[in-house]
């Protein structure tokens, strides 16, 4: 599997190569949990809240910015600056937000929905263990 991480946003400096390592060890631990396969190469790309607002708008017809758009086809589109308002409104870090994107995202490619709330609940339990288990 080739995975890939790349950032195409200006306004913060992020660890790339170390968000690429966390992926890299999420996958594993991801498809012992996978519903579906997921693509043979997944790019994860982090984006401004302007560019991950036209792309919602002209995928899913929802005006604004969101936190991850998933294309089944293997690519992962992270706001990092939704990112930071989600870190100081979770009392969190900008580091660990990206990482729950991130699985959030292969959870996705693997077959999980969250347009429930049943399904909401499930993603985010099953994602932050899985944030845990590699972090710790």
């Amino acid at each position: 599997m080739q995975l890939k991480v790349l950032n195409r946003q200006r306004k913060y400096r992020l660890p790339v190569s170390d968000l690429g390592t966390f992926a890299q060890t999420l996958v594993p631990h991801v498809l012992s949990v996978a519903r579906n396969p997921i693509p043979e190469e997944i790019l994860v790309v982090l984006v401004s809240d302007r560019k991950i607002s036209a792309i919602h708008e002209q995928f899913m017809g929802i005006a604004g910015a969101t936190d991850v758009i998933t294309f089944q086809h293997g690519e992962i589109l992270i706001s990092v600056e939704t990112a930071v308002r989600q870190a100081i409104d979770y009392e969190s870090d900008l580091s660990r937000e990206l990482r729950v994107y991130i699985a959030h995202g292969l959870l996705h490619l693997a077959g999980y929905d969250d347009h429930s709330e049943e399904g909401f609940r499930e993603m985010a339990k099953l994602q932050n263990e899985l944030v845990e288990r590699v972090t710790n």
